[in-house]
């Protein structure tokens, strides 16, 4: 019997750490991207999750945008909202962090830590500090949970500080109140790139303080509650030794819907909530299962792992948004924020079309309540705030792709309608593109890159226009799609300014960068953003003379190796092969229009190189900014052994993969195996693709084809 016992206990320990090794979250490394200028942080969220709890080292500075950066050894506190791969800072609201042996005071202090004492996988995220004090992170979708453990000592202590601020932000209005011996709400509003930020909290905790010390603008106040534009409380909890645990709601909205949120999770058990988080994750990557190396997994899952921590959700659990206004609202859909569209439109958004079908139709319905209040579809939206950061109305192919697609659960007539408005706008340079059919750069800075991007942006309305069988609308609009033209200079073979009098801009230099609006380009040079045709490729090449002309253009790209000059060169221009930037998301399609041109042996030896030296499964294992998803969905996508070279189009370029195999859940709940055979370092060209048996005659699969779902082939070869 005992014997029969041992067996089963052996065989379900087994079995058990079969399931733990199964498990694709292994893969993932929260720390790639913390370091370099990937601008990750380490925290633990669910997928497009409300709260993004993470450590902040408390350091002013570029790369600390997210609040943390690998090279830092100093915590400052743990807070619950951050942004994923910015190039701006902001956010890292409602900050707390837990002391020992200190009194009750407002003088600001960090804690150091060693790597080799922090953790972090999806969903969890622990570090030992110097000081002895252990803390562990969960989320569920809008509340924090911390686990703290205290060493021995005296005056264990949690201090919420509401003035914390990082980078651009800073606190206006703050508001604590003790509600009871274990429940303390508040606010925070602040402005910095969102100029009107607010966020509101609910903290709970397993056992009640001892005592509580309060202070607005850094004077102590006497009773239960505190306001000001920097307040701070301390929370003793007694002697150390002990183990807290506290949970944090928030809402943008209320106090009472940050309480609501309090819902979510019930009991005081850290493990079940953590488990929950890592279960709702091993869901999220098991979209994607896919045969490849170690090194490549590791990758591969960490990059689908960063696709999904932005855009976030903004409703709260009341069904509530704060407007552009700053007034509450109530959504009967779920409303998302966080959209930095002009990264994610070209390869993030139009992943999710594929791995998140709830979610696509609730963003197109955030757009639509973003357009009411404001009257525009959003630029660049931070918590309903109109940042206006960037160029182009990327809104809009992003409407398009899912109204092309066949997406349902919004009101495509106005979607169109929204769609134009951006188009009709009066501001961001497009009265000027609309009257002198490009953009003068006396008129409006960066004019080569927004006159470009705005020409993208209005095929993508014909082709909407053409759906609805607009025909008048989709040749006015497929006539606007070709202003690119204008700006067209055979004599040098690159796109560049004009102004209105319709002469060019002198002195030129294709090597030129400046990082101000005074720059024909927008965080790059003219070797970068000469390529942004991905709507007309063929329209392009006949302006360079013809195909090989473009494919000879595009290798000089890939080969130029002259530094660029400028007195303020952009941080942004990255991840350099020549002068293509892969830190810089206007050169994520470039590769893959040699396929189209009919060479896509280039654009299978440029795709591998990329990945291989690009990414990498280190801190610094990113070549530029992370933004929001795009630079890892790049990967994702590429490492598939496609690319949607123009993101509305439904067509995704066929290049080199990586993978050995992958099966893909799609949204119509079918399954698509991506089989490719003789693949090798050496073997990177594609010899031959077929699906479901028929043989690809085009350079690109199509989104309807795919959805059919069976067998994509790829068969690899060492030549062309």
């Amino acid at each position: 019997m005992k014997k029969t016992l041992l067996l089963a206990l052996l065989v379900s320990s087994s079995a058990s750490l079969l399931a733990q090794g199964s498990k694709l979250s292994r893969y993932v490394d929260p720390f790639i991207g913390t370091g370099g200028h990937g601008h990750t942080f380490p925290g633990p969220m669910l997928p497009f999750g409300m709260v993004q709890l993470s450590p902040d080292n408390g350091t002013q500075g570029w790369d600390w945008c997210s609040g943390y950066h690998y090279s830092d050894s100093m915590i400052a506190g743990f807070s619950h909202t951050h942004l994923s791969g910015t190039g701006i800072g902001d956010l890292a609201d409602i900050s707390v962090m837990p002391s020992i042996n200190r009194k009750a005071d407002t003088v600001a202090f960090r804690t150091g830590f060693l790597h080799k004492d922090e953790t972090a996988s999806p969903g969890y995220y622990r570090v030992k500090m110097n000081d002895g004090i252990a803390v562990e992170l969960t989320t569920g979708n809008r509340v924090g949970m911390h686990r703290i453990t205290f060493p021995a000592g005296n005056d264990a202590m949690l201090r919420i500080n509401l003035g914390f601020a990082i980078n651009w932000d800073k606190p206006t209005d703050c508001y604590i109140k003790q509600i009871n011996p274990t429940t303390f709400v508040g606010y925070r509003k602040s402005t910095g790139w969102a100029k009107n930020q607010q966020v509101y909290f609910a903290l709970v905790l397993n056992k009640p303080v001892k005592q509580v010390s309060l202070f607005a603008n850094k004077m102590p106040v006497t009773s239960i509650d505190a306001s000001g534009k920097s307040v701070l409380a301390c929370l003793n909890v007694g002697s150390g030794g002990q183990q807290l645990v506290a949970k944090v709601g928030i809402s943008y909205a209320s106090i009472e819907g940050a309480q609501a949120a309090l819902a979510e999770v019930p009991g005081w058990d850290f493990d079940v909530v953590r488990k929950k988080a890592e279960d709702a994750w091993e869901k999220e990557l098991s979209k994607m299962v896919i045969d490849a190396d170690e090194a490549t997994k590791k990758i591969f899952y960490t990059a689908l792992y960063h696709t999904c921590m932005a855009p976030v959700q903004f409703s709260d659990a009341r069904g509530e948004i704060k407007a552009t206004d700053g007034n509450r609202v109530k959504v009967n859909y779920i409303a998302y924020s966080v959209h930095s569209l002009w990264d994610t439109f070209r390869g993030a958004n139009p992943l999710y079309t594929f791995t998140q079908p709830q979610l696509v139709p609730n963003l197109i319905n955030s757009y639509l309540s973003f357009y009411d209040q404001y009257g525009l579809l959003p630029v660049w939206d931070l918590h309903f705030n109109e940042t206006n950061t960037m160029t182009g109305y990327h809104a809009v192919p992003v409407v398009a792709d899912a109204i092309l697609k066949g997406y349902k659960g919004f009101d495509v007539n106005k979607a169109y309608e929204a769609m134009k408005a951006s188009a009709m706008q009066h501001i961001r340079g497009t009265q000027s593109y609309r009257q002198y059919k490009y953009v003068p750069q006396d008129k409006e800075g960066h004019s080569v890159t927004v006159t470009l991007e705005y020409a993208f942006d209005d095929w993508c309305i014909a082709q909407v226009a053409k759906k609805l069988g607009k025909m008048d609308e989709y040749q006015h609009y497929t006539d606007r799609s070709n202003y690119f033209k204008n700006l067209y200079d055979p004599n040098t073979g690159f796109f560049r300014a004009k102004n209105s009098d319709g002469k060019w801009v002198e002195p030129f230099d294709p090597m030129r960068s400046e990082h101000d609006a005074s720059h024909m380009y927008i965080e790059g040079t003219a070797w970068q953003h000469t390529f942004f045709v991905p709507h007309n490729v063929q329209g392009f090449a006949q302006l360079m003379g013809g195909p090989e002309k473009l494919v000879t253009k595009l290798d000089s790209l890939f080969e130029n190796k002259k530094p660029m000059t400028g007195s303020n060169i952009s941080s942004d221009i990255s991840g350099l092969i020549g002068q293509y930037a892969h830190g810089n998301e206007p050169s994520h399609h470039i590769a893959y229009m040699y396929a189209v041109l009919g060479r896509p042996d280039r654009t299978a030896q440029k795709v591998r190189q990329i990945m291989e030296v690009m990414y990498r499964a280190e801190p610094d294992g990113l070549s530029g900014n992370e933004d929001c998803g795009q630079m890892s969905a790049w990967y994702v996508w590429s490492a598939l052994g496609m690319y949607p070279m123009n993101p509305a189009s439904g067509e995704y370029v066929l290049g080199s993969p990586l993978v050995n195999k992958a099966t893909l859940e799609l949204p119509n709940g079918k399954q698509l195996a991506v089989v490719v055979k003789n693949n090798s370092r050496s073997n990177l060209y594609i010899k031959e693709a077929r699906l479901n048996g028929a043989l690809l005659k085009t350079p690109y699969v199509t989104h309807a084809a795919m959805l059919q779902g069976g067998t994509l082939e790829l068969v690899m070869a060492a030549k062309p």
